[in-house]
């Protein structure tokens, strides 16, 4: 364990002294954040606050996930497997989601509107279409999945490819849902890749275990900048891609029926939204008024105009977010 744990200290250090030069970068482009109008008045002071803060952790994962492949190739054999799938996964849906933020903040669009929804969609199902199919016709043929409580793992065969998918773009979005309250989703994604960092490690995986801790340690280095009230804002840049790959460490470990669990928050945002939508558009339709289930969507937004502070609402949905990760591992143990 002491190799991803020296690692997540490494990718820390790294992208915690990039931070500040980072952040006077982005204002000096002007990539300031736009706020929601709808949303809680109180966040209309983040408007101008640095976006796309998502490099700030990605490039140093990168660089030291490239470095020890390089390093392998060399034949140093530093992790044991290659993480190249993951390195392309957190790539490929990173710039995905710095073309959204940088087309958002520009105005491309006409209406300072980021990608459309549709594109957007397409290239988030055409990247999961392509690391499915890696995973599936290996090596090594990943069509299975450990179920709690059954010793052995149970196979799927072709069904694999299509869960695999929705698992990848359901978790990518899911985070990035999260993402409007400071340090929340970057403080969730630390604990659920600390989760499945311990689970890699219990089934000997310590190549994905590295990967992991190494992307702990640099989502807390972004969350030194991130804390209330934030500097920097990871944007699409950070939440679309640490969704992905988040949903890519689940499929690697066979433990993706456990990821509901192990990011329960963010399976309860998205759940907020899908339900908002429903009750507005049912009844409208049938009861001929707007109804809706939360005062907003996604859920933070909804406590914050209960009443709770946006510290609280980072802090109870955290200690929300340390408990379910605990009882993910567990389950991973039956």
């Amino acid at each position: 364990m002491e190799f991803p744990l020296t690692l997540g200290s490494i990718s820390f250090f790294i992208a915690v002294v990039w931070g500040r030069p980072l952040i006077s970068l982005l204002k000096r482009w002007g990539i300031g954040k736009q706020i929601r109008i709808e949303g809680p008045d109180r966040h209309q002071v983040k408007t101008g606050t640095p976006t796309m803060g998502g490099i700030l952790f990605v490039l140093p994962v990168l660089l030291i996930t490239g470095i020890l492949n390089l390093a392998d190739l060399l034949g140093f054999n530093l992790i044991g497997q290659s993480t190249l799938l993951l390195f392309f996964c957190l790539a490929a849906y990173s710039t995905l989601g710095a073309v959204d933020d940088w087309q958002g903040i520009k105005g491309i669009r006409g209406r300072g509107e980021g990608m459309s929804a549709r594109m957007k969609s397409a290239f988030q199902f055409i990247f999961a279409a392509i690391i499915a199919s890696v995973l599936y016709f290996g090596p090594p043929e990943l069509d299975y999945v450990g179920v709690p409580g059954i010793p052995n793992f149970v196979e799927l065969g072709w069904l694999f490819l299509p869960i695999a998918v929705f698992v990848i773009v359901a978790a990518s979005n899911a985070v990035n849902l999260a993402d409007g309250v400071d340090s929340l989703a970057g403080s969730l994604s630390s604990i659920c890749f600390a989760s499945y960092g311990i689970i890699a490690f219990l089934q000997r995986q310590t190549y994905l275990a590295a990967f992991c801790f190494t992307i702990v340690g640099a989502l807390l280095a972004f969350l030194w900048f991130n804390a209330h009230p934030a500097e920097l804002f990871m944007g699409d840049a950070g939440s679309l891609a640490l969704g992905a790959t988040l949903g890519l460490v689940s499929l690697m470990t066979a433990q993706w029926l456990l990821l509901p669990i192990v990011g329960l928050v963010f399976v309860a945002e998205t759940l907020s939204v899908m339900l908002q939508v429903a009750s507005a558009k049912f009844s409208r339709r049938y009861l001929g008024r707007d109804i809706r289930l939360f005062k907003l969507a996604p859920l933070h937004h909804h406590f914050e105009l209960s009443g709770w502070s946006e510290t609280q609402v980072k802090e109870r949905f955290w200690l929300v977010g340390v408990l379910s990760g605990m009882l993910g591992v567990a389950l991973a143990l039956l």
